[in-house]
């Protein structure tokens, strides 16, 4: 997996060093109400470590989940692109879905923005002709922040993840 970089953050694979951070990131209700149609915080640090090791092991020159840093290397949250699953099935369909979490500590910085502006570049740059976000009822922030990267609100849809999402979309 490649490292991005932009003017404050750089993007990088996730390292066994950074269990830590996922747990206490994951861990908060705050970060998770979102994540899914079922959310529940993370309970244990194991927890964090099998994730963070399989977050680590994408090797992949398109998709992938980068841990976000800023220039001093404190981690601040993640940033991905990855297939997303058709409601109905456990398989990935052929389309890409850009997502983030960042911790709380660092919203409101214009961070989320950046990093996934940054990867929505690259995914354009690999050739990439559309991405999709999928967002739940209520989660303002990020529909602001698929607006603010350049997103188009196509309305509800239930095709993802057996729930019904606000679908943005982002064309070359």
């Amino acid at each position: 997996m490649i490292t991005l970089d932009s003017a404050r953050l750089k993007m990088r694979p996730w390292e066994q060093r950074d269990a830590t951070f996922v747990f206490d990131m994951y861990s908060r209700w705050d970060v998770q109400r979102f994540l899914g149609h079922a959310p529940e915080v993370m309970q244990t640090l194991g927890e964090a470590e099998r994730l963070t090791k399989k977050l680590g092991q994408v090797d992949d020159p398109l998709l992938g989940y980068w841990a976000v840093e800023l220039a001093d290397g404190t981690v601040i949250g993640t940033v991905m692109l990855q297939g997303i699953r058709l409601s109905g099935t456990a398989a990935q369909s052929n389309e890409i879905e850009i997502g983030w979490h960042f911790h709380p500590d660092y919203w409101g910085h214009g961070y989320a923005v950046e990093a996934a502006s940054r990867v929505l570049k690259h995914a354009f740059d690999s050739q990439v002709n559309r991405v999709i976000a999928v967002t739940l009822e209520g989660n303002t922030p990020s529909e602001r922040l698929c607006q603010r990267i350049g997103m188009k609100n196509l309305g509800r849809t239930s095709r993802y993840y057996d729930a019904e999402y606000t679908l943005f979309e982002a064309t070359r």
